[in-house]
């Protein structure tokens, strides 16, 4: 079955946020290795509801390995983004 191989987790759990952005419409997180993983904001309900002021206060969580938005407790990996995950039931 295709899956996730160990060196390919090892990979995904080195990669570190350096930016986030939010738009109208999309999540846009920087990462240290220059890459822009980009998501729909609908897939995340939480942030889509919030105001452009509490989605731009932001902190990192998990040793940069996640992103943490305080005044809506949301919480989402680099690794989930990578892998294309949206928010529990959505």
């Amino acid at each position: 079955m295709g899956g996730v191989s160990e060196g390919e987790r090892e990979g995904v759990s080195e990669v570190r946020v350096k930016d986030v952005q939010v738009t109208d419409d999309a999540l846009v997180v920087v990462l240290r290795d220059g890459r822009k993983v980009s998501a729909p904001l609908a897939w995340f309900p939480k942030l889509e509801a919030a105001s452009t002021e509490q989605r731009n206060v932001w902190e990192f969580s998990a040793a940069g390995h996640g992103i943490h938005w305080p005044a809506i407790d949301e919480d989402l990996s680099v690794e989930g983004l990578l892998q294309g995950w949206p928010a529990p039931g959505v």
